[in-house]
């Protein structure tokens, strides 16, 4: 039973990033060079095409690429049967201190615009979304590492 919510926490996460960064983030009200209610793609699309390759480079790889490759380690990591432990569940825990950064990243981003005075910022459904992956596939290590405990209490 655990095994079957384990999957279902991560498909859950997995939407929840791909509606993240894919619905609106933030509603600006007065910044000139994003659309109204940019997605956090629009975001990355927008800062490429302000010159600021590095920071679209950089925001790509923090906020989407790492959350996604995240995703996909603890979904192999929770596939796989218990057994020594390999490169990959040795890098569950450098991925877990991480977890949290693309959010902080993205809240970042509106604090800066609402303090600023460049604009009125206003979060919206994309981020509750993108806040929501992050918080599930923090979760979702634990959940697994219960599921495996249990299943080797019943084995042995």
């Amino acid at each position: 039973m655990i095994r079957i919510f384990s999957f279902v926490l991560l498909a859950a996460a997995v939407l929840c990033l791909v509606l993240g960064i894919s619905l609106p983030i933030m509603r600006f009200e007065q910044l000139y060079f994003f659309s109204e209610e940019p997605s956090l793609l629009q975001v990355i699309g927008g800062l490429w095409e302000d010159d600021n390759q590095l920071l679209a480079v950089l925001v790509l790889a923090l906020s989407v690429l790492f959350p996604a490759v995240k995703l996909m380690v603890l979904g192999i990591d929770a596939a796989r049967q218990a057994g020594r432990p390999g490169w990959l569940r040795s890098s569950i825990p450098h991925l877990s201190k991480w977890s949290m950064m693309d959010v902080m990243l993205v809240a970042i981003v509106i604090f800066a615009a609402k303090t600023s005075g460049l604009a009125k910022a206003v979060t919206l459904p994309g981020f509750w979304f993108y806040a929501a992956s992050a918080a599930m596939a923090a979760i979702f290590p634990s959940v697994v590492k219960l599921g495996k405990m249990k299943s080797r209490m019943e084995k042995g």
